[in-house]
């Protein structure tokens, strides 16, 4: 006997534990016989909980795949674990437990109790852990290849040192310039050789290729535009005027306000800093950069309401006007930025005219609105113009000028045109434990040595580790690992402690799902060149920029070492609007996280509702860009709707008006025969899989809307049922025809197909009870996508818009086709138009076919 009541827990992991089983999530490499689709959804950090915040990610990437394994393709649908980080280190300290069993544990928790348990589609075979050997080896291997290609160099930068804990500190673990550990403990800026990535080779082609991904949100692209910061300008010197074989050279992207110029900045760091300052100002300026050096390099590009600075005591030439103006030092210009020198022009540049107004500098107006100086400047002006107080260059136009002055100082050796990025290179040394070993050897003999790839992978040493966050990388301590030999000359070496930026993991993880368990090759280049790049890739917003800048400069790399063909790794970018609920701590509507209270846990919904409740409400309740504010009633309205499903089928099936042996084998609907009603329902069918079909396409993805439409085609299908004589929106006692069973047959097949990428487990269940799956002999979600007859999702009749003057006065229904002379004799004959008009002349008649008329009085 069908059970009448849709209770989800009686087989939701029932059908999970089938799909895995029989294997039908799993991808083909090289099949040619179907198109290829690469479904990727941004791999999770194994933080131990998820929760319906996160769920709706999971969610929405689910239905993509889903439904494009229906469409015919061959699908990749990975997962895998972004399991090396700081955290780990944290709750190791926090929970005296190694990091990875505590990452193990919650990849188990997250992937078996949380992941599968929402009915995702993954292919689990090619899983893949950024924490094992097996991955870290090739991360390795490929940082060799960068190495041997002189795209990974050691070079001296700037880092946070906590004094106390002798280590180096995230910029998340500094808190109010302290550190998080000690927070009496001020944090220093030390300079130390690290490891770097040479991305700036590569800032042109990720700039102009940004034009190829015409396919992801136009504010991702323009957040990496900006981060890339192309800037067409000049490099200018100023001579010292107490050292004139010293010279400071700048970066300007406004060499047309050279004029302007009142003072020159350095950033505290600057090695002229020193050599520069006088005996009286010496005090003043080593207190000035003591104090620089506790702050983070964020919290001196963020910038402060008073800016803060002091002169060194010596002075520059203006080498364009022989101007003589001071040099001082500020925090705002950093070492690792242009030059480390910066030329302060005030009267047009927002940030220096309050630096000039802090310490009542001079404000020099050199670019005016129409070519007459104003007099004395209230603000920066910014716009173009014309140049004033400029010399020879004055009335020139200061795009115009801009050329003239970087030709002047090219011809008089004062200067030359540049390009300039804000990209840096990417910073990829970590003085922690808990990350990919840097594989490399110092020797003294040999310098720098590459570890050989027989070697590889240099594993991360698991026992003897005492992580306390103290005293520098653990693995700086411990001599079993650090003392080795020289590949080259078999002398003592040391091996590199630094540990890679777990950005480096996530950087080709997509390029390791196509050959996720090859022990001989990062991957073969055949299955690569087949699954890449990636068809949809899906992701928060917050990864706009280094996650995905890092994994497109990776792509080129690679394809410039004939590793990959691809230009690009994702083609289609979604990103998805994050999960808000009410904060109690706060009292406001915040984002669903752990630190706020207010997240929502997977497993007791599950349990009360099922996870296709969850699914469908975090896929109708916004469009799937905006932000889903969390709602209890909204997510168990979703489960009654599932109940109304499940309840229409289960009573065609109980009534008999659905027999599941005789599914396979009942008539074609024919349109023609049916009653008016019984088309109506038919169009109905058809209109949904068409709505569905759209709205679940690449084009659209309106999840919100699919859902809807489906909400929709099941109050019809009640409706259906009242105009046949039910009372009470029940099958059983009423008769139907054959005709009529047919039609729910018809109706019920599409209804379930259409649902199946949302709702997975209810779909499946209904069409095993309803025969479906014995009649095709498939799992539903391995049945071909419904089609629809596109004249029956065309209605004969028609809503018309009547108005006067352009505003709506009445609205009739019409049929399709009206000739122009029939929609205004309609118009014209309309008691509320008539009444509008009121025997006033009617100077025009405006038809829009099949859709207004407006009577122009």
């Amino acid at each position: 006997m069908v059970s009448q009541q849709y209770v989800a827990q009686d087989f939701e992991e029932k059908w999970q534990a089938k799909w895995e089983e029989a294997g039908i999530y799993r991808a083909d490499d090289g099949d040619t016989t179907r198109p290829k689709f690469y479904s990727l959804v941004m791999f999770p950090y194994p933080s131990g909980d998820l929760h319906m915040g996160h769920m709706r990610v999971y969610t929405v990437s689910d239905v993509i795949s889903r439904t494009r394994r229906m469409h015919g393709y061959n699908v990749l649908n990975p997962m895998g674990w972004d399991a090396f980080g700081l955290p780990a280190e944290n709750a190791a300290i926090s929970r005296k437990m190694h990091p990875e069993v505590w990452t193990k544990q919650n990849i188990r928790f997250m992937r078996d109790e949380q992941l599968k348990k929402l009915g995702t589609s993954f292919d689990w075979r090619r899983e893949v852990t950024t924490c094992d050997s097996d991955y870290y080896h090739w991360t390795q291997w490929l940082f060799l290849q960068f190495f041997k290609h002189n795209l990974a160099v050691r070079k001296e930068a700037p880092v946070n040192w906590c004094p106390i804990c002798q280590t180096v500190l995230a910029n998340e673990q500094v808190e109010d310039g302290a550190c998080w550990r000690h927070p009496e403990t001020k944090v220093e800026q030390r300079l130390m050789s690290q490891w770097f990535l040479k991305i700036t080779d590569y800032a042109d082609p990720l700039l102009l290729d940004l034009d190829k991904l015409q396919n992801w949100p136009s504010s991702v692209r323009i957040m990496q535009q900006n981060w890339i910061g192309k800037s067409e300008g000049a490099l200018l010197t100023f001579t010292v005027e107490s050292k004139p074989n010293l010279q400071i050279t700048v970066f300007t992207t406004r060499p047309d306000t050279v004029f302007g110029v009142s003072y020159l900045v350095l950033a505290p760091e600057n090695p002229l800093v020193a050599e520069l300052t006088t005996d009286e100002c010496k005090e003043a300026v080593a207190k000035y950069v003591d104090q620089s050096k506790h702050k983070t390099e964020l919290d001196r590009m963020t910038g402060e309401k008073t800016k803060t600075g002091v002169p060194l005591g010596t002075y520059v030439i203006n080498p364009f006007n022989g101007d003589v103006v001071p040099i001082w030092i500020a925090d705002y210009v950093l070492m690792n930025y242009g030059t480390g020198a910066v030329m302060g022009v005030p009267g047009h540049d927002d940030r220096d005219f309050a630096f000039a107004k802090t310490f009542n500098l001079p404000i020099i107006e050199v670019i005016s609105p129409d070519g007459n100086p104003t007099g004395e400047l209230n603000e920066a002006y910014l716009e173009h113009g014309k140049m004033v107080n400029s010399g020879k260059f004055n009335g020139l136009d200061s795009r115009e000028a801009k050329k003239k002055f970087i030709e002047h100082a090219t011809e008089n050796k004062l200067g030359v045109g540049r390009t300039q990025f804000r990209l840096r290179d990417w910073l990829i040394s970590r003085q922690r434990y808990w990350g990919c070993p840097i594989p490399l050897v110092h020797c003294a003999t040999c310098g720098i040595v590459p570890i050989p790839d027989e070697q590889l992978p240099v594993v991360l040493p698991v026992e003897g580790i005492e992580i306390t966050g103290e005293g520098g990388s653990p693995l700086g301590r411990m001599d079993s690992f650090v003392k080795t030999s020289c590949p080259k000359c078999k002398g003592e070496a040391r091996r590199e402690t630094d540990t890679m930026d777990t950005f480096i993991d996530s950087s080709w993880y997509f390029l390791r799902y196509a050959d996720a368990k090859n022990p001989a090759e990062a991957f073969a280049s055949s299955k690569a060149n087949y699954w890449m790049p990636v068809d949809q890739y899906v992701g928060g917003v917050e990864h706009a920029i280094l996650h995905l800048l890092y994994s497109r400069f990776f792509t080129k790399a690679l394809r410039d070492m004939k590793l990959v063909q691809c230009d690009e790794p994702f083609t289609n970018l979604l990103s998805q609007g994050m999960v808000t609920k009410f904060s109690p701590s706060s009292g406001r509507i915040e984002k669903m996280s752990k630190s706020r209270g207010n997240v929502v846990g997977t497993a007791d919904f599950f349990k009360r509702y099922g996870a296709d409740s969850a699914r469908l409400f975090t896929l109708f309740a916004a469009p799937v860009e905006q932000e889903l504010e969390w709602n209890e009633e909204g997510a168990i309205g979703q489960y009654r709707f599932l109940s109304r499903v499940w309840r229409f089928v289960t009573d065609l099936i109980e009534s008999g008006a659905l027999k599941p042996d005789l599914v396979g084998s009942m008539p074609a609907v024919d349109h023609a025969a049916l009653d008016e009603k019984s088309k109506a329902l038919h169009s109905l069918v058809h209109k949904t899989v068409k709505a569905v079909t759209l709205d679940l396409s690449q084009e659209r993805y309106n999840f919100n809307t699919a859902i809807a439409r489906c909400h929709e085609m099941v109050n019809g299908l009640y409706k259906y049922l009242q105009d046949c004589g039910s009372d009470n929106g029940s099958t059983v006692g009423t008769e139907f025809s054959e005709q009529q069973k047919a039609l729910f047959a018809f109706a019920v097949r599409n209804l379930l197909l259409v649902l199946a990428p949302m709702a997975p487990h209810i779909s499946e269940e209904l069409w095993q009870q309803a025969g479906f799956a014995k009649a095709e002999g498939k799992f539903i979600h391995v049945t071909t996508w419904p089609t629809f007859d596109e004249t029956l999702t065309i209605d004969n009749q028609i809503e018309l818009v009547l108005q006067v003057n352009g505003k709506i006065v009445s609205k009739v229904s019409a049929p399709r086709g009206l000739t122009k002379a029939q929609s205004e004799e309609i118009a014209q004959n309309d008691p509320k138009i008539r009444s509008k008009i009121d025997g006033q002349t009617i100077r025009k008649l405006i038809v829009v076919p099949d859709k207004l008329v407006n009577v122009v009085i």
